[in-house]
């Protein structure tokens, strides 16, 4: 069983995402020693990962479960929703793929009118069905348990029936480099479905998508048009953006 001090670590890092030795140290009174032995501890229970200064929630194989991904830098994601939301104009066209990010987009877009929204996320088709003015098309195929997304050959050829004003799309993980991860292959061939058959794609992550890695290669960052986050660490991926001219919205830029 998890000591007291471990469980708040553990919720703390479901909120934000990560956790850090030093900021965990003073806020619990112990020693820096203390901490990382609490880490460890997690860490070997499979609960977090250990990274430079702290951990994160998170696994390289697969994906932590969808309640606690809801969670994970909640502020930041509702955040990036709305600034997603405010790049899609009324009487849009939209798909919107799996995603705890993706579907604060969605609860941003209630106050749009005329949305057409195609998705393959039942949260998202929930959040959206009941608005008098939008109308929700949602795809077929297998639906996961563990989150409500529609995968499989079914999805990808249904959404290849559409061309869509806008793509708003999440990701796993993003790679130094860039590359934008997932977990699931079935979950990957219809996100590259969904981006191919958009006029203009938006990428939504927060910052801890830095810090983790997933197996499965979706596509190089290069092949968005935006990307809407709370805040870019480091400056070798701002360049990378400026040179495959994305455009970086920083919703959180501000704090």
């Amino acid at each position: 069983m998890l000591i007291d001090r471990q469980n708040q670590i553990l919720e703390i890092a479901k909120h934000s995402g990560r956790v850090a030795v030093e900021e965990l140290s003073t806020q619990f009174g112990v020693s820096a020693q203390t901490i990382r032995k609490d880490l460890n501890d997690l860490c070997e229970r499979g609960l977090l990962d250990r990274i430079h200064g702290g951990a994160i929630i998170g696994s390289t194989v697969e994906n932590v479960g969808y309640e606690a991904r809801r969670l994970i830098a909640r502020d930041a994601k509702q955040a990036i929703g709305q600034a997603a939301a405010r790049l899609v104009p009324n009487d849009s066209s939209i798909l919107i793929n799996i995603g705890t990010t993706t579907e604060e987009v969605a609860k941003a877009l209630r106050d749009h009118v005329g949305i057409l929204a195609i998705t393959n996320n039942i949260n998202v088709a929930n959040t959206l069905r009941t608005h008098p003015k939008h109308e929700v098309i949602i795809a077929s195929g297998v639906v996961r348990r563990s989150d409500g997304g529609i995968v499989g050959d079914a999805a990808v050829e249904f959404i290849r029936r559409f061309k869509v004003d806008y793509a708003v799309i999440g990701v796993s993980a993003i790679e130094a480099n860039g590359d934008l991860m997932d977990y699931d292959y079935r979950e990957v061939s219809v996100a590259r479905t969904i981006m191919a058959n958009a006029r203009k794609v938006i990428l939504v992550a927060d910052a801890t998508k830095f810090e983790r890695t997933a197996p499965v290669r979706i596509a190089p960052i290069s092949a968005i048009d935006v990307f809407v986050t709370d805040h870019l660490p480091g400056s070798a991926l701002r360049a990378t953006l400026a040179e495959a001219n994305v455009k970086l919205i920083e919703a959180c830029a501000a704090s």
